[in-house]
């Protein structure tokens, strides 16, 4: 099992040192740092806007599903960096260059990533027309943790599965929501 976990951990190394060495190009490392700060929210609430600008009042329900799964899956990043405490690639090796200041001190899983792919796939499931552009960006916000030295690919893996399968708790988390404003 030793040898496994070493031939992870060697992989995951290899590659974001490889995806991190594109960080050196300055428009490529301008881009990335955009692309990253427009996942700390600001991109999905674009989205969300734009829903409710071409589907009115049907976007609100998916809207609050969206945002409380999104709540969940906050939470479950939190407990996940303060559990397992993994440094950051760039504080690992010194062959990592740091291409945006990290919003907390460790590594998994990414929340960014989490955050992408859960959007992506609930808000999605609700709105097709949008999923293309959601999938594009989230793809582009999971390689900008690594272009920027702040993620393994492995933060980003897990991330990312994190993220969508928190989704899959739509219909129920609607449900929960739907019999909650009838109490209202």
């Amino acid at each position: 099992m030793a040898v496994y976990v070493n031939q992870l951990i060697s992989w995951d190394t290899t590659v974001c040192i490889h995806i991190n060495r594109y960080s050196t190009n300055y428009a490529v490392a301008i881009v990335f740092k955009s692309i990253s700060r427009l996942g700390d929210g600001w991109f999905w609430y674009a989205m969300m806007l734009a829903a409710l600008v071409v589907y009115g009042q049907q976007a609100f329900l998916p809207i609050i599903t969206t945002l409380l799964i999104s709540l969940i899956g906050l939470a479950v990043y939190k407990v996940l960096k303060i559990k397992t405490v993994r440094p950051r690639p760039y504080q690992v090796h010194q062959v990592i260059v740091l291409g945006e200041r990290p919003l907390d001190v460790f590594s998994f899983p990414s929340g960014h990533t989490l955050q992408a792919v859960l959007f992506s796939a609930t808000l999605g499931s609700y709105f097709p027309q949008l999923l293309p552009v959601m999938m594009l960006f989230a793809l582009l916000v999971a390689l900008s943790r690594m272009v920027l030295g702040l993620h393994y690919p492995t933060d980003v893996l897990i991330g990312g599965a994190i993220g969508y399968s928190l989704s899959l708790w739509a219909p129920d988390m609607q449900k929960m929501v739907e019999h909650s404003l009838l109490l209202l």
